[in-house]
């Protein structure tokens, strides 16, 4: 009975498998590691040490998407073995094992499936995720910086780079707003379904009568910019000013003018940054970064169009997408996919994949619905 199971489990993977590859469309793949291991053989590469970095790192991940899928075949492979051998040695301990390994596989399927959903325009570029504190006062402000760290740590334990590239705390505790990039391949695809307004239920630790308090949180998630994209920004559409870097309660981290901000004057977007240590520095970022909210911003007014075009779509994103209620109960739901949690602290330690997760099946499933109306 054991073995039928069995059988019929590796065929399910089996089939799991060959579907991730045809979308992954692996020819494609080993033409791209191909042509970038030429390009990185070239003699020349490192006279341009920034495009070398693009080339190497682009080949890098292409080399880890293939890696992925192929080691998945040869483990479904020697499953398919260590059932053979269980079965003809009649050896439970083997059995064990191999359900183990069963359940390891099955997940990692589903993680490779979820990529697969990330085909936008936009889904395989960095991100820049800028948390902003909405409604609430300093329990806001605290909020932002507790999303902020929940999404660092998230990226850290996937082994993703991330950089803080501005910070603006809030006079009591926390932060007013954060912005920082998040590098690594679909960053931007699978952070794009935490943007939105997110919501927060506790007894407030700033309120000496103990009361319970409700705040909000804003998330912002933007592709970064690249140096082939077509965004052009007059100069004179841009307001630049500078002034000095700071640090909590005001203590001056920096003896010069280096901080920059810049504000589009046709959309009064405003891009803040102060991390880096020369003003010409702050001002690259800056500029990359409003780049890259007037590219979304772009999209944005494109696909507005279509949907004018294709008339009403149900479904559309909500403000709040998802509530941490830590009082009078405790769970985290995700008000769009219907996920929830019964441990915020692991939530804001960090381990979200599985309401990221649920996001992308969503996201799909809309973007679906409507093309079939």
């Amino acid at each position: 009975m054991a073995d039928t199971d069995f059988s019929a489990e590796i065929d399910s993977l089996r089939h799991t498998l060959a579907s991730i590859e045809q979308v992954s469309d692996l020819d494609r793949i080993k033409a791209d590691i191909a042509e970038l291991e030429q390009q990185a053989s070239a003699p020349d590469l490192w006279d341009d040490p920034e495009e070398a970095q693009k080339v190497t790192s682009k080949l890098s991940h292409r080399q880890t998407d293939l890696k992925r899928i192929t080691s998945l075949e040869s483990r479904i492979e020697d499953l398919e073995t260590m059932v053979e051998l269980a079965a003809e040695e009649d050896e439970p301990s083997l059995l064990d094992d191999a359900n183990q390994e069963l359940t390891s596989i099955r997940k990692a399927l589903e993680e490779l499936e979820v990529v697969t959903l990330l085909s936008g325009e936009y889904d395989q570029r960095d991100a820049v995720v800028t948390i902003r504190a909405g409604a609430g006062g300093v329990d806001a402000a605290d909020f932002a910086e507790t999303l902020m760290r929940m999404y660092l740590r998230w990226a850290e334990q996937r082994g993703w780079s991330t950089k803080v590239m501005d910070t603006s705390y809030a006079e009591e505790a926390g932060l007013k707003s954060v912005t920082f990039e998040v590098n690594a391949p679909f960053a931007f695809g699978t952070l794009s379904v935490e943007a939105g307004t997110h919501r927060l239920v506790r007894i407030s630790p700033f309120d000496n009568q103990g009361r319970r308090q409700t705040s909000f949180a804003a998330v912002e998630v933007v592709p970064l910019i690249e140096s082939d994209d077509s965004i052009e920004i007059p100069e004179s559409e841009i307001k630049v000013d500078v002034f000095r870097s700071s640090g909590p309660g005001g203590q001056s981290v920096n003896t010069t003018d280096s901080a920059v901000r810049m504000t589009h004057l046709p959309t009064g977007i405003v891009v803040s940054m102060q991390n880096e240590k020369s003003q010409i520095q702050n001002r690259a970022a800056a500029l990359r970064v409003l780049q890259s909210r007037l590219l979304l911003l772009r999209k944005a007014e494109e696909d507005a169009k279509k949907k004018e075009m294709a008339g009403d779509v149900k479904a559309s994103w909500g403000d709040q997408m998802r509530s941490y209620v830590l009082n009078p109960y405790q769970m985290v739901k995700d008000l769009r996919t219907g996920h929830e949690e019964g441990n915020p602290s692991s939530v804001f330690d960090g381990h979200i994949d599985d309401f990221v997760d649920a996001g992308i099946r969503w996201r799909a499933e809309q973007v679906k619905a409507a093309q079939e109306d």
